[in-house]
């Protein structure tokens, strides 16, 4: 890293935030911590943090309603903190958009690689650039009635305004644009994303999928744009003549 990446932790336990801090800090991170969500909102208005390491369990606003927050209004990645057996609050917490998530009790040295595959991802997207037009204009591609602007990582509406992606959306939207009327399997598109060492990304790609739908289809229950083939895949149709 040519410079120390800033997380935030979030957890109103002093001794899980102390210990991440710790042990991060050692690593050569830059840290901050928050016991609640209030405090959340002080750090981030006053830094530029890249990932939030988001428990689950907090006082008053829990993790879940935080991280849909936070992915609304901040591009950072979030890694949610959870308890053992939390299977139904890691599945809806990866609906409202965090990269990835770790079981309480954890490993800090499973924790640091997580933390640095999400900012692989991040940090990856400015050095990837697209060939330009002609008219030196960035690169886009039509879904539907979304338009994804792949030099500028941005997915936009049919008003031109912006919706909000994930990392992991992201490159899946850009695999799919890169690859349009191809049916792509599951394995296939790990590899083509890049996101082969995120065993949750691997366990939710159905999810991100659907969640992609509700966002680029006019009936994400009929999808036009993002087909399932079965048995086989998925598919962008990208509409154009052949």
């Amino acid at each position: 890293m040519t410079h120390k990446a800033r997380i935030l932790v979030v957890d109103d336990d002093k001794d899980v935030r102390d210990t991440i801090r710790e042990y991060f800090e050692f690593c050569g991170f830059d840290v901050s911590v928050a016991g609640d969500g209030n405090g959340m909102r002080k750090v981030l208005a006053n830094r530029a943090i890249e990932v939030i390491l988001m428990d689950l369990n907090l006082p008053g606003e829990d993790g879940l309603a935080l991280t849909r927050d936070v992915r609304a209004s901040h591009p950072v990645g979030v890694i949610m903190l959870t308890a053992a057996g939390q299977t139904i609050d890691r599945i809806i917490g990866l609906e409202m958009g965090a990269d990835d998530y770790v079981s309480k009790p954890f490993d800090p040295r499973e924790l640091l690689a997580r933390v640095k595959s999400v900012l692989r991802r991040l940090r990856e997207r400015p050095m990837e650039t697209v060939p330009a037009s002609d008219s030196d204009k960035p690169e886009v591609v039509r879904m539907g009635a979304c338009t994804l602007d792949l030099a500028a990582h941005r997915l936009y509406d049919a008003t031109g305004a912006d919706i909000p992606l994930t990392s992991m959306e992201f490159d899946l939207l850009r695999t799919f644009a890169k690859h349009p009327d191809r049916v792509l399997s599951r394995e296939q598109l790990l590899e083509l994303a890049h996101n082969r060492d995120s065993d949750v990304f691997d366990r939710s790609i159905d999810l991100r999928i659907a969640r992609i739908r509700k966002k680029i289809e006019q009936d994400a229950s009929k999808p036009q744009v993002l087909k399932t083939v079965r048995g086989a895949g998925y598919v962008f149709a990208s509409g154009r003549k052949t």
